[in-house]
């Protein structure tokens, strides 16, 4: 409890489709637009957090509706280029449900936010499971990859334990923003692992109809 009590509950969000992010993964981010310049600025002067979360596709343009459940990242790189980029990482701390959304005169949005539902996310204590326990996962995915043009490292992801190669796969897996949200907010590991295995099916079920048409 005492974990949470230090996070920020009014987080500035920076909403991005099929984009997701998970406590204990790294992900780098280039950050050009003037309003995500300012909350970087504002952000790397406090508590240098930010609220990653994927936007709906409904609402307006310029401000989309978003999903409740997203996931805040703590800045562990800075680096601003000659043209005034800046290139960070960021590393999940925990998942949050967007209480509400407050007015500032801020370019970037802010809600206020509760991570009560993810205290897991904080806890030290790791699931444990097999890696042998994704090779099922990881025979569909190569599949679809490979249909889509990816490139993947599969030796890297190995090298990892269950709970990263687990949420990278999540994180990367060419889904779509519905699918990825529906991966983030399992609340435990196993449930995603089942939830992964049940898009996966979908695709090569998508896959096989498709040949048995033609």
């Amino acid at each position: 409890m005492d974990k949470i009590n230090k996070l920020p509950t009014t987080v500035p969000l920076f909403p991005l489709s099929n984009f997701i992010i998970f406590p204990n993964t790294t992900v780098p981010l280039n950050i050009f637009e003037p309003r995500y310049i300012q909350m970087i600025d504002d952000s790397m002067k406090s508590h240098r957090m930010i609220g990653m979360i994927q936007p709906k596709k409904s609402g307006e343009l310029k401000k989309p509706d978003l999903y409740e459940v997203g996931c805040i990242g703590k800045i562990t790189s800075f680096n601003e280029t000659e043209d005034g980029r800046y290139l960070i990482i960021i590393n999940g701390v925990s998942r949050f449900n967007i209480d509400k959304e407050i007015q500032t005169d801020k370019l970037y949005r802010s809600c206020n936010v509760s991570y009560d539902n993810y205290q897991k996310d904080l806890d030290d204590k790791v699931e444990k499971f097999k890696l042998k326990d994704l090779d099922k996962i990881f025979e569909d995915l190569k599949n679809l990859f490979e249909k889509k043009g990816f490139m993947v490292d599969w030796s890297n992801l190995k090298k990892q334990d269950f709970s990263n190669t687990l949420n990278t796969l999540s994180m990367a897996s060419p889904f779509s923003l519905e699918e990825k949200q529906v991966l983030l907010e399992t609340k435990d590991l196993i449930t995603r692992k089942l939830r992964l295995e049940e898009i996966l099916k979908t695709y090569t079920l998508d896959e096989f109809s498709n040949k048995t048409i033609q």
